[in-house]
């Protein structure tokens, strides 16, 4: 007989790498290096890119932690062996503790860039958590995801040297990429999440929906870094935009399996153009 999460014994041997494992390490660490970069390219210098690094992957690590923590026993009822709380190999009070430890690193990383640049950090982070501790289940499930990717440039750009709101064509691009990301998110346990009571914004759409919203919405953010930056848009901007377009068409039309991963893998293209061409305007974005 399998154990509740929450009933695996306290002297249960915490390792490491397990504890990683809960965390969503991939895209925290892929979302912290992207950060990292669009700092550099927005002229932080080496010691804000490493204050950016440091804010960012704390704050991942404890969004990623507290999804776990909160959703250990929907993972349990649906047979997550990726998920160590789930199968009994880590405590959700462990987990969850991890969660606040991180929040709490967060909190003074993301103020040594200055008290804006940190606030509008910290109100990324904390809609993080918003999403995992019940938003997902609403309507509104996007919101925290247009708000967290949103707050990233700013983050940048209120920091030293610039200390200036930054451009609204970056905000919306990095929203647009939030929302992409939930929708891509989504569509791997659609099914699940509905057997479990996990109604948000894409479910309601169904996978059907999903499969096309999902390189789509990466697609505006494509159009809006492509045409948002002042000056006229360089032949190479029409070109990835062009690219991109035909990307998101021939993943979301061409299979006509509902499991079919084409569409999820056109979403990935899609963002990395949106993010390759913001990075490169990134001295642009205040």
């Amino acid at each position: 007989m399998s154990l509740h999460p929450s009933e695996v014994s306290p002297r249960t041997p915490l390792r490491l790498p397990v504890l990683l494992r809960s965390c969503h390490a991939e895209p925290a660490l892929a979302v912290t290096v992207f950060v990292t970069v669009l700092a550099v390219a927005g002229g932080r210098g080496a010691t804000g890119a490493v204050l950016v690094f440091g804010a960012v992957l704390a704050g991942q690590l404890s969004v990623g932690w507290c999804n776990d923590a909160a959703d250990a026993r929907r993972d349990m009822v649906c047979g997550r062996l990726d998920k160590p709380v789930a199968t009994g190999e880590l405590p959700s009070r462990t987990v969850a503790v991890a969660a606040v430890v991180a929040l709490g690193l967060c909190v003074p990383l993301s103020l040594l860039s200055g008290m804006a640049a940190g606030a509008v950090h910290l109100v990324g982070v904390v809609a993080g958590w918003a999403y995992n501790l019940g938003l997902k289940r609403t309507v509104l499930s996007p919101l925290p995801y247009a708000v967290g990717f949103g707050s990233l440039p700013a983050f940048v750009t209120l920091g030293p040297p610039s200390g200036a709101w930054p451009a609204w064509w970056a905000v919306t691009a990095g929203a647009l990429l939030g929302v992409g990301a939930h929708v891509v998110n989504v569509l791997p346990d659609i099914e699940d999440d509905l057997a479990t009571g996990v109604v948000g914004l894409p479910q309601r759409l169904g996978r059907a929906g999903c499969r096309w919203a999902a390189p789509f919405v990466m697609l505006g953010a494509v159009g809006v870094v492509v045409v948002g930056p002042p000056g006229a848009v360089a032949l190479s901007g029409w070109v990835l935009a062009a690219a991109a377009g035909s990307v998101a068409v021939l993943g979301t039309s061409l299979p006509s399996r509902a499991a079919s991963r084409w569409p999820f893998r056109a979403a990935i293209v899609v963002a990395g153009m949106a993010v390759t061409q913001l990075v490169l305007r990134g001295s642009d974005m205040a």
